[in-house]
């Protein structure tokens, strides 16, 4: 199975979200992350995501931000949006009905219900942003393994 998670640059919450989401799985899944700009591609992931990371033992150090494209409605059996207007901009890119029932909030896919199912961009605030972020990651993270390891 293959899974895409989506946020606005690619830099702080998919590389949580693919880093987190990817520990909790098995190997034979294949977790990536992507975002609906490409103004930060090719670039590491921000500083204060890879410090939180290595904190709970997540190395997202490696990764580089990319934008989504047409060819991963193909690629990927679902794509996790982590916000109401990521979701927006990804739902625009699909072509098919198909292509519409692989995405989703992350939050919702997770039956995980705070903020209004939006993880909240940390990228203005200060750590405790990227340490609230990382904590929703995490639980929604292993209620997606749970759910897509057939577990619950």
């Amino acid at each position: 199975m293959k899974i895409l998670v989506v946020c606005l640059g690619n830099i702080c919450r998919s590389p949580l979200a693919e880093g987190i989401l990817a520990s909790k799985l098995p190997a034979d899944f294949v977790v990536d992350s992507a975002g609906t700009i490409s103004l930060h591609e090719g670039e590491n992931p921000d500083k204060r995501a890879i410090a939180i990371g290595q904190n709970y033992g997540i190395d997202i150090s490696a990764q580089r931000s990319r934008p989504i494209i047409k060819q991963d409605f193909q690629t990927y059996d679902h794509i996790y949006c982590m916000d109401r207007t990521v979701l927006h901009d990804v739902i625009e890119l699909t072509e098919s009905e198909e292509e519409r029932a692989r995405v989703s909030l992350f939050l919702e896919a997770a039956g995980l219900e705070i903020n209004d199912f939006e993880v909240k961009d940390p990228y203005w605030s200060e750590m405790e942003g990227f340490e609230e972020a990382f904590g929703i990651l995490d639980q929604a993270s292993e209620r997606i393994s749970k759910k897509l390891t057939h577990q619950i």
